[in-house]
């Protein structure tokens, strides 16, 4: 007797489907910006309600890659504010601001894949953003208050291709971990001027590098679009004040290393103002935005009713 509701199975073996890897045969993708160009950038505020302050950002993906699935990552990163809150009763008086910034990778924003409790790495992005962060707020417009700045990683850029299992042999690594910081450094200053905290100036971010074979400065780079970077750097600039409040630096050893690292610098620097500007047209564009939401509420409820009797 048959049993009608088990489906049998081809009576021959059949061979599972295995698909071509065409990343390998593709290459690696050419940058086809100019040294001075910068990435497109996708800012919005305001994501997050139930936050004092949010902001989403995400750079573009490389346009030459020309497989289904790409075989080089991008940025996506999302930050909420927490505050100004006051302190717990039990702790001591402060005059200033009490500032606490962390950045976390998703378990899925690489290939290998971190853990729910912050690692090294983690930690030690976290302390750049911190002190970048401690140069732009004013502390004393909020004694005895804290203020929470999460930054979540989505997407994290890599230094080599998802097809190859080593970063760059030749060169420096971490360059990705310097965009990531760069960008969280621009999400978070997005976020407080949502959450409309008191800073000294517009806080932007940039990164500068120079190829192993070349001497020509690099504004963003893109670690899977070189082969070897000989070094990078990213700095938190200020515009309307003229410092420099975070540096972060990496080179190889060799002569001439002053030199090099000024002229990354003021690479770094460039890039910065670029970035500049766009944080100034989202917080503009923004402003615009609550400016309408509050005069369409207010127009509501200024209103009378006529009641029909």
């Amino acid at each position: 007797m048959n049993d009608r509701r088990r489906i049998n199975g081809p009576a021959s073996g059949t061979q599972p489907v295995v698909f071509e890897n065409k990343s390998k045969a593709l290459g690696r993708p050419q940058r086809s910006r100019k040294p001075n160009e910068l990435r497109k950038i996708f800012l919005q505020t305001g994501l997050v309600p139930a936050a004092a302050g949010s902001a989403y950002l995400e750079l573009e993906t490389p346009s030459s890659t020309r497989s289904f699935i790409p075989t080089t990552s991008t940025i996506k990163l999302s930050c909420a504010i927490q505050g100004p809150k006051p302190l717990p009763r039990n702790s001591s008086f402060s005059p200033n601001l009490q500032l606490s910034a962390s950045i976390k990778f998703a378990p899925f924003a690489t290939r290998q894949r971190h853990g729910y409790l912050r690692d090294n790495v983690e930690r030690d992005l976290g302390s750049h953003l911190e002190n970048a962060l401690n140069g732009v707020i004013i502390p004393d417009r909020y004694p005895k208050s804290a203020l929470d700045v999460t930054v979540m990683v989505l997407e994290g850029e890599e230094d080599c291709l998802w097809n190859e299992e080593h970063g760059q042999e030749r060169g420096i690594s971490g360059v990705g971990l310097m965009n990531v910081l760069a960008e969280s450094i621009n999400v978070a200053v997005a976020a407080l001027i949502d959450a409309k905290v008191d800073c000294l100036d517009l806080l932007s971010s940039g990164v500068a590098a120079r190829a192993a074979d070349s001497e020509t400065d690099l504004l963003d780079p893109c670690p899977s679009e070189h082969e070897a970077l000989a070094c990078a750097c990213v700095v938190g600039y200020l515009p309307a004040r003229n410092e420099v409040v975070e540096v972060w630096s990496k080179m190889a050893a060799g002569k001439g290393r002053e030199q090099v690292a000024e002229d990354l610098v003021d690479a770094a620097i460039k890039a910065a103002r670029g970035s500049h500007k766009i944080l100034t047209e989202v917080i503009k564009e923004s402003l615009k935005h609550s400016i309408k939401t509050k005069h369409s509420a207010n127009t509501k409820t200024t209103n009378d009713v006529e009641m029909k009797t």
